[in-house]
Formats: C-alpha cells, structure tokens, sequence
C-alpha cells in the first residue's frame, strides 16, 4: 500500500510539469510555424523588393499625377534577408525624374518616398499594404524637416545657420559633421528622455538616445530612422 502510494504521489508531481512542458513545446512550435507561414507566403527577397516598388509607384502615381516620367528605386533591400525586412519600420525609395527621349539620363528633381510601416505588415498573407504610411519629400521639405530636427536635440536655434551645416555636412547620430568634423553635436540623452516637437498635422520628430524617431499622429505609431537612411536621403537629395 505504501509503494502504492508513492507511485500515485510521484505521477502526479510528475504530470503537470510535463503537461505544461507539452504546453509550452506546443507554443513554440505555433510561434515558429507562424513565421515560417509569414516568410513563406513571399518567395525570396526579390519578390519582396518588387511588390513594395510596385505599391510605391501605384501610391506615386495615385497621389501624384503630375509625375509622368520618373526612375523609382530602393536601396533598403541589397544585403537584407526577409526576416530582416519583417522588422523593418521605414522602407525609403529614391525617386528622380528624367526627359524622355532615347537612352535618357536621369537629369531631373530628385525626391524620396518614405514608407512607414507598422507591426505586422510581414504576416502569413504576405505584405498587408494597409499597414503603410506614405510620405512623398524633395530637397526642400527633407531641409525643412532636418531643421526642425536638428532645433530641438542641439543647442543652435538659428534656422539660417542651421540650413547652412546641414547643406555642407551629413547627419549622423551624435550630430552634424562637416568634412568629418563635428560642427553640431546633439544633446546626450539616456534612454528615458524624449524631445518632441510638432513638425506638421502627419507627424512629429522625437530625439531619442541620439536617434531620430517619428510618431505617426494618424495610426499613433512611433517608428525610428535608421542612420543610414537619414544619411542616404541626406547625400541623394544635396550630393
């Protein structure tokens, strides 16, 4: 009776810990299947690059009709895996116009197309486009936008001066450098401090921990610029 009993006692210490063992094997293999369905709904990363180029045109060309010939190509992509791309919060499209006659060069204005996107936009269904955000920019809206960036994490307020650095240098995490010097450095904030200022009825600019993040009023979204891509639309727009 007593060995009885011990081999009661010991099942049933035994049996929750491997139902919830069960439980939790069962739910990682959920979460894994999910983002395999989610990756496996677009065959590679070409397919990728090509439907979201497709959907910026088909946005550009909706929204804007003035454009009627134009080169659209993003760069965001080169060296990305898909499950890269997933996680990504803005996908950027270089835009320039052209004449066209044969063989023609790529000689006209030059504007970037941001693409906000929000979680979930990568699921099992593939690329879910009502999760984007559009925002159409030229050189004098992204010089408008840095300044008012630039005004509210450093010290120099002088908007006159400000267009002169940023036209001669390149934005980077800690500041502005001008031919590799630092000309404007940017507060040193920790990862708890936030500096926002209200940019437009769209969107403001927040400066986090020396990154550029912008809160998307309409889905209340706060998304953060990469580097490069702060850098990249800087040097396309003034070379």
């Amino acid at each position: 009776m007593k060995k009885l009993f011990i081999v009661l006692l010991g099942i049933a210490l035994l049996t929750p810990k491997q139902v919830t063992a069960q439980n939790n094997g069962a739910a990682a293999a959920v979460a894994g299947v999910a983002a395999i369905a989610a990756i496996g709904a677009i065959a590679s990363i070409e397919e990728m690059e090509e439907r979201t180029e497709l959907k910026a045109t088909e946005w550009l060309l909706a929204n804007h009709p003035e454009f009627t010939s134009f080169n659209l190509k993003t760069f965001d992509f080169n060296g990305k895996k898909l499950k890269d791309m997933s996680s990504t919060s803005v996908i950027s499209f270089k835009i320039q116009e052209f004449t066209p006659k044969m063989d023609p060069t790529l000689d006209g204005k030059k504007y970037v197309l941001f693409c906000f996107t929000s979680y979930g936009w990568v699921n099992e269904q593939g690329i879910d486009f009502n999760k984007l955000n559009w925002f159409l920019v030229d050189d004098a809206e992204w010089m408008k936008m840095m300044i008012a960036y630039t005004k509210v994490c450093s010290e120099e307020k002088d908007e006159a001066k400000l267009e002169e650095i940023l036209k001669a240098g390149v934005i980077e995490n800690k500041g502005v450098k001008v031919k590799g010097k630092m000309k404007l450095p940017f507060y040193n904030l920790t990862g708890d401090a936030y500096l926002a200022t209200d940019y437009n009825e769209d969107v403001k600019f927040i400066y986090n921990e020396r990154s550029l993040c912008v809160f998307l009023k309409k889905t209340r979204n706060l998304v953060q610029m990469r580097k490069k891509t702060i850098i990249e639309t800087h040097t396309f727009l003034f070379p």
